[in-house]
């Protein structure tokens, strides 16, 4: 009896949903119809908006090209590709209106120019219109203790959203890595796609931290003892990168800017027949005009770091090898001493990194041959890159490495990081010798600047003339023409 009624209250059961089947399913019906009459009513609007934009003072059509930048004022390698990049379509393409998306709020327009030109020496020769967008915020790290790249992701939405209501542009560029505008920008904005793809937001590398439950600045300690909570981020970041590639899939060109970064984009995003490697522009040949045989101005040797000070570039890693390079020179009687990092500051997280960076200095009590300089003028970064003996770079797999390049350059001898770019693409035999060297552990660098240290002046004058004579590869000219081949079909 028991079982007959169990049984009949299942076909009941199963008889109410059958009968809200094709009511709930008109429902979802009339809402997709209600939604696609929306968005496809702000697409109107936002086409006739694009259409007074495009429209010049003479009544002719401008093609209107944006730069998604929310950081355009950072000192990075990210800021001297926007600027480049617009250079050079200014020059091929000067009846344009160009348009860049800043969130520096708090200076103007003018200053953003003035500040290119003096951390990068680029001046444009053309006007730019800067769109200032209220919330950056939405994008920041730190607003997202937990879920941070899905928070920055959505946010960056909100973000493309505000620009987008502000100016529709006929070319959007992402140049900052914030793919989730992209769909915004072609399917509302109706604008043609590219993207300028520094470092993915999420790697397979990342995806196999977590899975084998290593300690990263990615990958809190807590998540690693913990077999279950590892399980779900690897199962969250699986979802992530599958959505990853579909908001990237949406580009009508894509550049990368390095071999690493090419493997891991046709990975995920699956657009090989539009991606393209563009290495980002470095100033080579203001840095080759630093005179090789009176290099060194200064008695000592001088180790000089470059980078903006972001928890990936890993500065504490320089600091703790420079610290055993010292207990070295007292037990070796190495010359006097003294470690550079040079980098830009974005916002307060950066400036608390710095504070603690010099904290610990001081706890290994080195302050005193550690500087700190921050922000500083073109001028002046090629200065300390002329007295330089060492570059040091410590990210664990750097997309690219500019500031790699730079220190190569300027007849620095190299020390990187053995991962991502510069192993694939920078500090790479020329000719059969060697250009630079690459090191992973702090006892690794440690010994590798000693080493370099006790070389003869002939043998690093070497190693830095084959240094300088593998980089023009890296330079502003290639840049130029590699960024505007790539580009030719946006601008059609």
């Amino acid at each position: 009896m028991a079982t007959t009624k169990g049984v009949w209250c299942l076909c009941e059961l199963l008889r109410f949903f059958y009968s809200l089947f094709l009511p709930g399913l008109a429902v979802c019906g009339t809402l997709c119809v209600c939604l696609f009459i929306i968005l496809w009513g702000i697409r109107l609007l936002l086409q006739r908006k694009k259409a007074l934009v495009s429209t010049s003072k003479n009544g002719k059509k401008q093609m209107v090209v944006a730069f998604f930048h929310p950081y355009c004022n950072a000192g990075g390698g990210g800021e001297r590709v926007l600027w480049c990049a617009l250079r050079a379509l200014q020059k091929k393409h000067p009846e344009a209106v160009y348009v860049v998306y800043t969130g520096d709020v708090n200076i103007s327009g003018q200053q953003i120019l003035e500040g290119a030109f003096q951390r990068f020496n680029i001046r444009l020769t053309h006007p730019v219109k800067f769109v200032f967008l209220r919330k950056r915020y939405l994008v920041e790290d730190s607003l997202y203790p937990h879920f941070t790249l899905l928070g920055q992701s959505l946010g960056s939405i909100l973000l493309g959203w505000e620009a987008l209501m502000q100016c529709v542009p006929d070319v959007y560029i992402d140049s900052m890595g914030y793919a989730f505008t992209l769909p915004l920008f072609k399917y509302l904005g109706g604008c043609r796609i590219g993207s300028y793809v520094h470092y993915p937001t999420i790697s397979t590398d990342m995806l196999s931290v977590v899975k084998n439950q290593n300690v990263g600045f990615n990958n809190a300690a807590f998540i690693t003892r913990n077999p279950f909570l590892s399980k779900v981020k690897l199962i969250y970041y699986y979802l992530f990168a599958f959505i990853y590639g579909l908001v990237g899939s949406c580009s009508d060109v894509v550049m990368v800017n390095s071999s690493w970064t090419l493997n891991h984009i046709l990975s995920l995003w699956k657009v090989g027949n539009c991606t393209n490697i563009v290495y980002p522009p470095c100033d080579v040949q203001t840095f080759l005009d630093i005179p090789l045989l009176d290099k060194k101005k200064t008695p000592g040797h001088l180790l000089v770091s470059i980078g903006q000070f972001r928890p990936e570039k890993n500065h504490p890693l320089q600091i703790k090898a420079f610290a055993k390079l010292l207990n070295k020179k007292v037990a070796e009687s190495l010359p006097s001493l003294k470690l550079i990092l040079i980098g830009g500051c974005r916002n307060e997280d950066d400036e608390l990194r710095v504070n603690q960076l010099r904290r610990l200095a001081e706890e290994l009590g080195i302050q005193e041959d550690v500087e700190f300089k921050i922000n500083i003028p073109f001028d002046e970064l090629k200065n300390y890159l002329s007295e330089a003996t060492i570059g040091l770079h410590t990210m664990w797999n750097e997309h690219f490495g500019i500031g790699v390049v730079e220190c190569m350059a300027a007849g620095t001898i190299i020390l990187a990081h053995n991962s991502g770019g510069p192993k694939l693409d920078i500090v790479v035999p020329h000719q059969g010798e060697i250009t630079g060297f690459l090191a992973e552990s702090e006892e690794g660098y440690a010994e590798t600047m000693a080493h370099i240290l006790s070389m003869s002046e002939e043998k690093r004058l070497q190693i830095r003339s084959n240094a300088r004579a593998s980089v023009s590869r890296f330079s502003d000219q290639e840049f130029e023409l590699a960024f505007l081949s790539s580009v030719e079909n946006l601008l059609k």
